[in-house]
């Protein structure tokens, strides 16, 4: 299971591009609206939520300017945390990258600017334990491969 947690409904659109590329792989995902700075008991009861779970999860966070939410969601979480920080400029980006990387210790956050490849790094970890993603992701990397010869 991938919980995309998005820091504003103004974020889905961009989450849309890793919802896609999750679909193509048939994993499930659930998107969810919890800011860090405006609902941080959302944010907390969901990642109890998933504490507790027995299923495999790895969280793709998208947030924006401050990102609160990667680090919260990373502090509390036993599952891995990416970030994919949405971008509209440049200078969008440049404030975005930098509130992602700077996390405090102890709350790792993995960042992959790239959306799709945001959704194919959930994957490969979630692969480690589902013997048939896994099948399908050395699948995917030798077609990848062969459409270089």
């Amino acid at each position: 299971m991938i919980p995309i947690l998005l820091g504003s409904e103004s974020d889905k659109e961009f989450a849309s591009k890793i919802t896609a590329e999750l679909s193509k792989w048939g994993v499930k995902y659930e998107v969810l609206v919890a800011s860090a700075h405006k609902v941080p008991e959302k944010v907390m009861e969901i990642v109890r939520k998933y504490n507790e779970s027995d299923e495999p999860v790895c969280y793709i966070t998208v947030a924006g300017r401050s990102n609160g939410l990667s680090g919260v969601t990373a502090g509390s979480s036993v599952h891995p945390v990416i970030a994919c920080p949405p971008f509209s400029s440049k200078e969008d980006y440049m404030v975005n990258i930098h509130s992602t990387l700077q996390m405090p210790s102890d709350t790792p956050v993995l960042t992959v600017i790239e959306p799709k490849n945001a959704a194919l790094s959930a994957v490969r970890i979630l692969a480690n334990q589902d013997p048939e993603l896994k099948k399908k992701v050395r699948d995917y990397i030798k077609d990848i491969k062969a459409s270089f010869n």
